[in-house]
């Protein structure tokens, strides 16, 4: 009863932005927290390369080291939280904390995608808790709602906008219809993108935050290495003003579903009827939209990065090892919300297996008897035509765009119609192809 009493001893590893909000917003609400843990919880150590700034943040509040492992290795230190991110020293650290017997909170999103599957397999070994709310859209308790929320229902499927630099880069092309590189350029400025920006323009952080949740959705292994991933580099600006007078926006989405040949597991650029409320989610915003069997749909809205709100999960998670810590392993929430011998391995389908709708942009010449063609190969591919829109040709000029919106198709039947397309005189250059979603 006496150790229930003494102080959760936390040590962190990373004193970035994120680690400053934890401090931040532990110090402040601290009675609050306290009141909900029923245990007092203390920072008493803190390890970071850059100690100067760790200085900064702490205020002489905390044991300052450079090395993580005297973290890890100290005997008082009963949860380790781990903030440095990436695959390589961070997944050391990690193994080596539960080696230790330690409790780990962690905010990071590749480790738990890539590598899992592997810790959560170590820490039930020691009877360590492994708890990552902020590692999946920041603020948003979305793996909470998944694991506890909807135990009820059959999820049907995950529709996410969980990168916010894209979607302030959408939001941005769509306001000013501005090229794709001048908007990351001003991103960059204001902090919204990194120098280095690849994980998040090509939608691998996207990637793996959707196959965090489509693991708990779904009671199947991590599987980020099946995801389906496509970034919003190639987007033009005309394609987001077709898609807006057709009624749709373009939001990079990570989708997982459940269907009876598998799961879908895909992030990529998504036109979604702007009537949706996730179609106005806009800037650095985060929103998840859950279908649930029986509570039909929920959506999930904040911030998705940042400094306090991603410390918000990092304490929440705090308070979960403190309520948890005293009950047997077997008996706390699982990792991936269903019990360890029921997670089964189901297979990831193929993009080429997957059913959707589509947008199609053509540049085609001014001409009778084109659009019979093109109807006529989709026909042949027993695709259907939803909507078209076909703009009058300038003056003087040839060509002119036609844009399609098509019914429900198999991507292969998609990408067999596209072929024959592109191969008619009268179609000039590449089809683009942008994935359709009702979310309905």
């Amino acid at each position: 009863m006496v150790n229930e009493m003494k102080p959760l001893q936390v040590g962190l590893l990373g004193a970035g932005t994120v680690g400053g909000g934890v401090f931040s917003v532990l110090q402040r609400n601290h009675t609050e927290i306290e009141r909900r843990a029923g245990r007092d919880i203390q920072i008493k150590m803190v390890a970071d390369i850059n100690t100067a700034r760790a200085e900064e943040i702490v205020q002489g509040r905390a044991l300052i080291v450079s090395d993580a492992y005297q973290v890890i290795k100290d005997p008082e230190i009963d949860v380790v939280i781990e903030l440095i991110g990436g695959y390589g020293i961070a997944k050391e650290l990690v193994m080596a904390a539960i080696a230790h017997g330690k409790h780990v909170v962690t905010a990071n999103k590749a480790l738990i995608a890539v590598h899992g599957n592997e810790i959560f397999a170590a820490a039930k070994e020691k009877g360590v808790i492994v708890a990552f709310e902020a590692a999946v859209a920041g603020g948003i308790p979305i793996i909470k709602a998944l694991r506890e929320g909807l135990t009820a229902n059959r999820i049907e499927w995950i529709a996410g906008i969980i990168n916010g630099t894209t979607n302030f880069i959408l939001s941005e092309m769509r306001d000013k219809g501005s090229s794709f590189d001048d908007v990351l350029k001003e991103a960059q400025r204001l902090g919204y993108a990194e120098a280095d920006p690849t994980f998040d323009i090509e939608g691998i952080d996207a990637a793996h935050k959707a196959s965090i949740m489509s693991a708990i959705a779904f009671g199947v292994p991590v599987q980020f290495d099946k995801a389906h991933v496509e970034g919003i580099t190639k987007l033009e600006p005309i394609d987001i003003q077709y898609a807006e007078q057709l009624g749709y926006r373009i939001k990079l989405l990570g989708i997982t579903k459940k269907t009876s040949h598998g799961i879908e597991l895909r992030v990529h650029p998504t036109l979604i009827p702007s009537k949706r409320l996730i179609a106005s989610v806009e800037g650095a915003m985060n929103a998840v939209q859950v279908q649930g069997d029986a509570v039909g749909t929920t959506l999930y809205y904040g911030k998705g990065a940042g400094s306090e709100a991603t410390a918000s999960a990092v304490i929440a998670d705090l308070v979960d090892v403190v309520r948890y810590e005293s009950v047997k392993p077997n008996k706390r929430v699982p990792y991936l919300a269903f019990q360890e011998d029921k997670v089964m391995p189901t297979v990831v389908m193929p993009i080429g297996e997957i059913t959707t709708s589509y947008y199609l942009r053509l540049k085609v010449s001014d001409e009778k008897g084109v659009l019979a063609n093109i109807t006529k190969i989709l026909a042949d591919n027993n695709i259907s035509i939803d909507a078209l829109l076909q703009k009058e040709a300038a003056q003087g000029e040839s060509q002119t765009d036609l844009v399609i919106l098509t019914h429900q198709t198999q991507e292969k039947y998609m990408l067999e119609a596209i072929q024959s397309i592109e191969q008619l005189d009268t179609v000039k250059g590449a089809v683009t192809k942008i994935r359709l979603e009702e979310l309905s």
